[in-house]
């Protein structure tokens, strides 16, 4: 019994920290323990580490371990390429080792050998394709195309130039750091990808997403076939109830049931779980990719739209402030008209009120299906791209 109530502990520790670190950002965790945890992971444990590494080892220790962060983050490397295709390998390897032998079975046929291994080979093509193919580089032959197909919106992008490539800057674009590149319709960096999500590569990345989130699915609601199966071919229920006497309704039945899963069957438990808590995250990425996309605005922009909308509510403040100022030097000053009760002046409606709201006016997004038809079909990909004239011819 201690194995099995070890199992599970380990189980609500991982999905803790799981959820910790992906989601301890969110407003929603502000001031709990899961932000905290979210802090100590993501900068407190390498901080304290760093600190450690100088005390011991002193600025020589401190220069290595920086130089191995530069290496893993601010340069293209291969790590999470090859730990994604390790997580994909090792679970599909426990899967066939544990499970494969209960198939074909009560409700699963012989078929899912074959669609399993066909459902992952596919997954890793998808991956292949979003880490290898062009997210839209622009350079000096095709920079004027993209100037011709992303105009600048004068909001959140102007007519500049990129201060490293040396060449104009198509709306839309940002020069990453890490490739060193312009991207057309740049969204992120992907570290598990190697590679910039933007124009060229959004699609497969789309694809990649949904296609693991539906893989994950199979694989949770195949695994539970299996043990459900289990459950009929040896009996269970009707043991527990003719020879144990135990009452056969749900509540009676449940703690048992779980106690004999985990006790014959916990590896395919715990991929079962460790599946469906992957699948829960995976449909929040995609969800949250997906109103993206069908509003066509990327990451890059949604954090330059938070910017501009937060100076350009700063400024209507500041505007509001100083007409409530003057409206008060003005009531001041005038001394021979008679004054208003102090009951209207206590319910009249301030004018820090009167703010002007902050409207998004994002030029880009078309509406739901020319959206999407930009995503499936980039514009550079279409004829009339290479065929279009230069901004300065």
């Amino acid at each position: 019994m201690a194995v099995q109530w070890l199992l599970v502990c380990h189980g609500l520790a991982t999905l803790l920290v799981v959820v910790s670190f992906l989601c301890g950002q969110w407003p929603i965790f502000n001031g709990t323990f899961i932000q905290r945890i979210h802090y100590f992971i993501t900068f407190g444990a390498y901080d304290y580490f760093l600190r450690f590494v100088g005390v011991v080892f002193g600025s020589k220790g401190t220069h290595a371990i920086l130089s191995v962060e530069n290496f893993c983050c601010d340069r293209p490397n291969p790590i999470l390429q090859v730990v994604y295709l390790a997580i994909i390998g090792a679970t599909y390897y426990f899967i066939v080792q544990s499970t494969f032998g209960y198939i074909p079975g009560y409700y699963l046929s012989g078929i899912h050998r074959y669609t399993s291994l066909l459902a992952v080979g596919v997954g890793v093509v998808l991956f292949l394709l979003t880490s290898f193919s062009d997210p839209g580089t622009i350079n000096a032959e095709n920079f004027s195309k993209y100037l011709s197909a992303y105009p600048y919106d004068n909001i959140i992008y102007f007519e500049k130039e990129c201060s490293t490539c040396r060449i104009p800057k198509p709306a839309r674009s940002k020069h990453c750091s890490i490739c060193d590149r312009c991207v057309a319709r740049f969204d992120h960096h992907c570290g598990w990808m190697n590679n910039c999500i933007g124009e060229r590569n959004i699609r497969f990345f789309m694809a990649f997403l949904l296609w693991h989130f539906l893989l994950c699915i199979y694989g949770t609601v195949a695994i539970g076939l299996v043990l459900a199966g289990q459950l009929k071919e040896i009996r269970v229920i009707n043991i527990l109830t003719v020879y144990y006497g135990i009452e056969n309704s749900f509540g009676s039945l449940a703690p048992h049931v779980v106690q004999w899963l985990l006790g014959s069957y916990n590896t395919q438990l715990l991929l079962m779980v460790f599946l469906a808590i992957v699948s829960l995250l995976l449909a929040g990425f995609f969800s949250y990719h997906a109103n993206l996309c069908i509003t066509n605005t990327t990451t890059n922009e949604t954090f330059k739209w938070e910017d501009y909308i937060q100076w350009q509510r700063k400024l209507n403040e500041a505007k509001a402030s100083t007409a409530a100022l003057k409206a008060g030097i003005s009531g001041l000053k005038s001394e021979g008209k008679p004054q208003e009760s102090k009951w209207k002046l206590f319910f009249r409606r301030s004018r820090l009120e009167d703010v002007e709201p902050v409207v998004k006016n994002n030029m880009y997004n078309k509406g739901f299906l020319h959206n999407l038809h930009e995503i499936i079909f980039p514009l550079s990909s279409r004829h009339s791209f290479s065929q279009g004239k230069s901004k300065a011819g």
